[in-house]
């Protein structure tokens, strides 16, 4: 009777809401996906509840459980094939990654190297620009009528100087377009490392490049290691890059997967892809955390340290060179998206052969619709996450509400295509036959980037006082209208940080929207991918644009509203 009284109060009743909401179509599904690796057939979790028919099928199909499913992972050699390459792939972008990363980062924190804030600027393109666009772009330009390919025969090459349709390829595109991912916190890590250890070692004698490897870079590991992890996660995880570029004989784990679900409805081999995909992902983040638990790499005081920024021209200006070189390609990839939604035809020479309007005409004319699904999807999970994360982060700063932390933090290593796959084997028959819905779309995008809201009004509930919150208390308010009224508001500006992010990346969302995306409410990202399906290449590059742009225009507001709130 107590606890009724204690918890059946107007936010007490929220928090049991938001419970079974995350439980409904987070944990339920992750558990149901993980059942039907052993059954090898989808089971109707919440049919099984009200049917005792239901039920009894659900039990026969328990009986016939087996283990045999993931011992074939060993002997199905596309399955381990795939996981073998996906791990690869995800290695090797992880180390490249840092060591173009390395160089850029260092330059930009302790240098004066030529055109920083130009290269500063420029390195944040990749993080607007949806990986299966960059993928695309890599096509018109290295592709068989690409015009980097017609250079470089015209120079007397032979064949591809990269094809694109390749594990090359695909590393390549990851390289250019994650690096960012990496770069901004190991930026960080330089700028805050101690430069009085450096001085010493130089007043000591050192050189420069000792000075580097035996200070310098060893303070700057923890940085590394988090982000070669993070860099792995988002590699392995990606589904654009690969759906596009993958050649029918390199098999990757997220690929596989969308192929037995979407072509074959091999409930059973999807299931173990989809367990496998988490298994890696959460022991990806559990490394990480382990390899930074309890280490001790400070050295930063309370004593400020004035940089002197290097000015040596023998090191500043290759270190630009390098930058540029870098930034430069994913500049190439949208100007060369850019030209092709412009062009007449384009084939095998350096440039169009004609300009046109027609195929932005063409958009806004035939294809209207998939723009205003992909705005009202987004608004739709923005909304669902603004109200969500927000007593979320009431709960967890308020009353530490451990397990709504962890429950929203699970979204970030579920892999995209094995959410959706999780989803689709849940809510695929009745009584929540909710696949091909809208509404389905809108929960999977708002718990998908859920973890962004959170985190963005965690930060600014953290900084609201208890006793303001208190005194409305004291004036007759309840605890509910006291956290509508009087610290929803301060909260707005986190809750419009996040906002801007959520919406960003719900409109860039790939492997969602090709999974799970029903044709009523295709987004732009589904309509850009059928188009370079269907050989519809100028097509696809408009839209690839105004999609872009979008996210340009939502990323500089995001930006705007975060200068102001600092």
């Amino acid at each position: 009777m107590n606890w009724l009284k204690r918890n059946l109060t107007g936010l007490g009743i929220i928090k049991i809401i938001i419970y079974a909401f995350f439980t409904l179509f987070l944990i339920i599904p992750l558990v149901s996906v993980f059942l039907v690796s052993f059954t090898n057939e989808p089971i109707n979790f919440f049919g099984s509840l009200i049917s005792i028919d239901t039920l009894q099928s659900t039990i026969e199909k328990f009986k016939n459980a087996t283990l045999d499913n993931f011992t074939s992972i060993l002997a199905n050699k596309s399955y381990f094939d795939a996981l073998k390459n996906s791990l690869w792939l995800s290695v090797l972008v992880s180390v490249v990654v840092l060591l173009v990363c390395i160089p850029i980062a260092y330059g930009i924190a302790r240098t004066k190297m030529p055109f920083k804030k130009t290269i500063s600027a420029l390195c944040t393109i990749p993080l607007v620009v949806p990986t299966f666009i960059s993928g695309y772009a890599f096509i018109i330009m290295f592709g068989r009528s690409g015009w980097v390919t017609y250079i470089y025969q015209a120079l007397g090459g032979e064949g591809f100087l990269i094809d694109p349709y390749s594990m090359t390829g695909i590393a390549l595109v990851q390289i250019f377009f994650f690096f960012p991912y990496a770069l901004w916190p190991m930026v960080a890590a330089f700028k805050v490392s101690d430069i009085s250890l450096e001085e010493a070692s130089r007043n000591m004698g050192a050189k420069g490049w000792l000075t580097f490897s035996t200070i310098t870079f060893p303070l700057v590991i923890p940085g590394m290691l988090s982000t070669a992890l993070v860099i792995f996660a988002v590699s392995f995880s990606d589904f654009g890059t690969p759906i596009i570029l993958a050649p029918s004989d390199l098999n990757l784990i997220v690929v596989e997967a969308y192929r037995e679900i979407s072509g074959f409805f091999n409930w059973g081999g999807a299931a173990i892809l989809t367990v496998i995909m988490i298994a890696v992902a959460g022991v990806v983040y559990w490394l990480q955390n382990f390899f930074l638990k309890g280490k001790n790499y400070d050295s930063v005081s309370g004593k400020p340290n004035q940089v002197k920024l290097n000015n040596n021209k023998l090191l500043t200006i290759p270190l630009s060179a390098f930058s540029m070189f870098v930034v430069l390609v994913p500049l190439l990839s949208m100007l060369t998206v850019f030209m092709q939604s412009i062009a007449t035809t384009w084939g095998k020479d350096p440039l169009p052969s004609g300009y046109t309007l027609d195929h932005y005409k063409e958009i806004f004319t035939g294809s209207l619709g998939n723009i205003q699904n992909s705005i009202v999807l987004a608004l739709g999970a923005l909304v669902l996450s603004v109200i969500v994360a927000t007593f979320v982060s009431y709960f967890v700063v308020r009353q530490n509400s451990t397990g709504l932390d962890f429950m929203t933090t699970v979204p970030l290593i579920v892999p995209g295509i094995a959410f959706g796959i999780a989803l689709i084997q849940t809510f695929n028959t009745a009584p929540l036959n909710l696949t091909g819905t809208a509404i389905i779309l809108v929960i999977a995008y708002s718990i998908r980037r859920m973890p962004y809201m959170v985190r963005s009004t965690i930060g600014t509930m953290k900084a609201i006082k208890v006793d303001i919150e208190e005194a409305a208390i004291n004036l007759g308010a309840s605890n509910l209208t006291a956290a509508v009224t009087v610290v929803g508001p301060l909260m707005l500006p986190g809750i419009a940080a996040g906002s801007i992010l959520v919406f960003v990346t719900v409109i860039k969302e790939t492997s969602i929207s090709i999974l799970m995306a029903p044709a009523e409410w295709a987004p732009m990202s589904l309509a850009i991918f059928q188009n370079v399906l269907r050989a519809e290449y100028y097509s696809a590059a408009a839209m690839s644009i105004i999609l872009v742009v979008i996210v340009v225009l939502f990323q500089a507001i995001a930006n705007r509203l975060t200068d102001n709130e600092s």
